[in-house]
């Protein structure tokens, strides 16, 4: 875990940060804003700050082998030249759903992206989990969900993890190489304070889960124990990623979003972006295949 306190590095203003990936090749940070409708990018001590305005709301931003990048966008996947700041549609994403928005996102080792589609008004069981590989139309693999969130992997790329928000409960799957999903089973179901958001795993296989609303991280072992709690100084956590060189950097995402005028004055940090050192190191960041792997 870590003995050091979570420290805001970024005070951006988040409405809904979420989506931290960390680029080495860039040595930078890149993350959205969904509500504000932004992507935001900095060193891993917070400097080097650029912005982007998005068309539609952004759940999330992944890189791809090419060397550019891929968002999901609110109707779809698009491509992000971060030097011109232009977007291009990829792949329709449930145009048919105007009230549906593209959620979290995640790439596995083979190169693939799996993400979620929820209702925006956080009401109707209309969100999907998809797996996308970049010469197939997306494929559906699990359905119901008001919010889903937090696609993460263990390191042997045999068990997915997934969130129904709302629920309150982390899903498991077991995955096999062609990406099939297979025997769902609760994996954890969060007591106390706060709802599951955004995940990551890191290289002991141990699961990092933020909680919305409830002020902190905590860490699950393989078989769903908790063995660890990172408080935070505001209620809305979001989501976290392991960068820098050692991968031991852990910077995390927070926001605003729900808050009273008296909440976000008692919380100021509330939308910035944080870090700290974890005693253990997280997975590297794939990268979207331009092909279908098989």
């Amino acid at each position: 875990m870590t003995d050091a306190a979570p420290v805001c590095i970024w005070l951006a203003g988040a409405e809904l940060g979420e989506g931290p990936i960390w680029h080495a090749r860039d040595q930078a940070l890149y993350f959205v804003d969904i509500k504000g409708k932004a992507i935001h990018r900095c060193a891993a001590d917070g400097t080097r700050r650029q912005s982007w305005e998005t068309p539609h709301a952004p759940g999330f931003i992944v890189p791809g082998d090419d060397g550019g990048f891929v968002c999901g966008l609110q109707g779809g996947l698009y491509r992000f030249n971060p030097d011109s700041g232009d977007f291009s549609l990829i792949q329709p994403v449930e145009q048919h759903l105007p009230g549906n928005r593209l959620n979290d996102g995640f790439v596995d080792s083979r190169g693939r992206l799996w993400f979620g589609t929820m209702d925006n008004d956080e009401r109707r069981p209309s969100g999907v989990l998809y797996r996308w590989e970049r010469s197939l139309a997306p494929q559906a693999q699990d359905r119901g969900y008001v919010i889903t969130n937090g696609p993460a992997m263990s390191p042997d790329g045999k068990t997915l993890y997934h969130t129904d928000t709302l629920q309150r409960t982390v899903y498991a799957f077991d995955v096999d190489a062609a990406g099939t999903l297979s025997r769902k089973r609760p994996f954890v179901h969060i007591e106390g304070s706060g709802y599951p958001d955004g995940m990551a795993v890191d290289a002991e296989g141990f699961l990092w889960v933020a909680l919305f609303g409830g002020w902190r991280i905590e860490r699950f072992s393989p078989a769903g124990e908790l063995a660890g709690v990172i408080p935070f100084p505001c209620a809305n956590v979001t989501k976290l990623v392991f960068g820098g060189n050692d991968l031991r950097t852990v910077h995390v995402t927070t926001a605003w979003k729900g808050l009273s005028p008296e909440e976000r004055r008692r919380q100021p940090l509330a939308g910035g972006l944080f870090s700290f050192i974890a005693d253990t190191p997280g997975l590297a960041q794939h990268h979207l295949s331009t092909e279908a792997k098989k």
